[in-house]
């Protein structure tokens, strides 16, 4: 699946959709960096992407960036705020809050 949307997306289809899309298939196979990169492109076409903040905002909580994971999602929710996408939201909000969990947990285990 991958590389049917790469091929796509190196013929010139660039767009939020299929950067979101190749995120998406690189998050189902663990590769979060790869993901990484094509959800930001994703957000970079369009601000409002929520469903694409929110996978963005995962990767960087799997890879444990959490400090990285809390600044997605919160860029995140004002996204899905301004677009009334209050389902993203709630889902970013819980996310977020375990983020920033593991995040003060970390700050904590490094102050040791």
């Amino acid at each position: 699946m991958i590389d049917k949307f790469l091929s796509m997306l190196e013929s010139g289809a660039d767009n939020a959709l299929l950067r979101y899309s190749i995120g998406n298939a690189y998050f189902g196979e663990k590769q979060y960096q790869q993901a990484i990169e094509h959800l930001e492109e994703a957000v970079r076409q369009d601000d409002q992407y929520s469903a694409a903040w929110k996978l963005l905002g995962r990767c960087h909580f799997e890879l444990q960036q959490f400090a990285q994971a809390v600044e997605v999602y919160d860029q995140g929710l004002e996204a899905a705020d301004q677009k009334g996408d209050k389902q993203a939201a709630k889902e970013m909000q819980v996310f977020r809050r375990r983020a920033a969990k593991a995040c003060a947990s970390d700050e904590a285990s490094s102050d040791d």
